[in-house]
């Protein structure tokens, strides 16, 4: 595996050619249930979609989601977990749902990342969803069982080298952000770990609380209350400043690895083909919800940075994740099938 660096590999992604616009749907080409049923949108319970398993960083923004906009709405909103496959279950069963406005997607990452990973996907991260709006951004945060001989990067580095190949390093599954940036982070340290792929970031974080794993890279809001409480230990945050959440956890880049930095979207999306009046709705009552004093302060508590812009933001953001990932995903090796 070649050890290429972040800016060459972020080179790399951008000579590649753009992807195609994420598109809208041309009243006139909508069918006659969406056109007549725009104004009493929404006139059921609405369904979030959490790609993952109950208790990592997705599935706590979709059930904070879920809380803050069954208000505005006047219908209640319900989340979904439906794991497996590196959630592309998940993301194939929003993609081919009836663009209603009534089945939403907590996605992140890998709706970008895994068209590189795997060879059979049936839906398109850019053609088959519609941009809502993105909500957080959050640090992946290396932590490690209590019992590791290693109480900073520069210990887990030597350990890791010592025990060569034999260090667990879990993630939230094979392909996710967590993955990749464990071979990053791999060979930034210069030693090859033994990944662990769990289904989300919550049971992965589990069993390094009862010790079955040894380390773990996980989006930081999924590992902070088992961090503040004692129960594991965290080396180094990824992303280029220290988190408020965690002031006394430094970064990767300085802790003597400049610029490396591995850090995640979360957001809120529609099956493509959803109105753009449903489409407006859900983007203005998602940031309202969201700038509530009691919403966004619990969020950066638990370690996520809040987002901000547009729908045309968030859609650019997607395209451009698109358009990056193959070229990291095949330097660096990783493949799921």
């Amino acid at each position: 595996m070649r050890d290429l660096s972040r800016r060459r590999l972020l080179a790399l992604a951008a000579a590649l050619p753009a992807p195609l616009a994420l598109g809208t749907t041309p009243a006139s080409a909508r069918p006659a249930w969406a056109q007549a049923n725009e104004a009493a949108w929404p006139d059921r319970s609405l369904r979030i979609i959490v790609p993952v398993a109950p208790g990592g960083s997705l599935d706590i923004l979709g059930r904070t989601a879920a809380r803050a906009l069954t208000g505005p709405l006047g219908q209640s909103v319900v989340v979904e977990n439906h794991t497996g496959a590196g959630s592309n279950i998940a993301f194939d069963l929003v993609a081919r749902a009836k663009p209603d406005g009534l089945t939403l997607l907590i996605g992140s990452d890998p709706l970008t990342i895994n068209p590189s990973l795997y060879s059979r996907i049936g839906f398109d991260p850019v053609r088959d969803f519609a941009a809502i709006a993105e909500l957080v951004r959050a640090p992946q945060v290396l932590v490690v069982k209590k019992g590791l001989e290693a109480k900073s990067l520069s210990e887990y580095r030597r350990l890791g080298q010592e025990m060569n190949g034999q260090v667990t390093l879990a993630s939230q599954g094979n392909g996710s952000i967590g993955h990749l940036g464990g071979i990053l982070l791999g060979q930034t340290l210069g030693f090859q770990t033994s990944h662990v792929p769990y289904r989300g970031g919550g049971p992965a974080v589990v069993d390094l609380v009862a010790g079955h794993i040894d380390s773990l890279l996980v989006t930081l809001p999924a590992a902070i209350e088992h961090i503040r409480e004692g129960r594991i230990r965290a080396l180094a945050v990824t992303g280029l400043q220290r988190s408020p959440a965690l002031p006394d956890v430094p970064t990767i880049a300085e802790s003597g690895f400049p610029g490396f930095e591995v850090v995640t979207w979360q957001g809120l999306l529609a099956p493509a083909g959803t109105p753009e009046p449903i489409l407006r709705r859900l983007h203005d009552e998602t940031r309202t919800a969201f700038a509530k004093p009691e919403v966004s302060d619990n969020l950066r508590a638990q370690g996520f940075e809040l987002a901000s812009g547009s729908r045309a933001d968030f859609a650019e953001l997607i395209r451009a994740e698109a358009t990056r990932w193959p070229a990291i995903v095949k330097a660096s090796g990783a493949r799921v099938d």
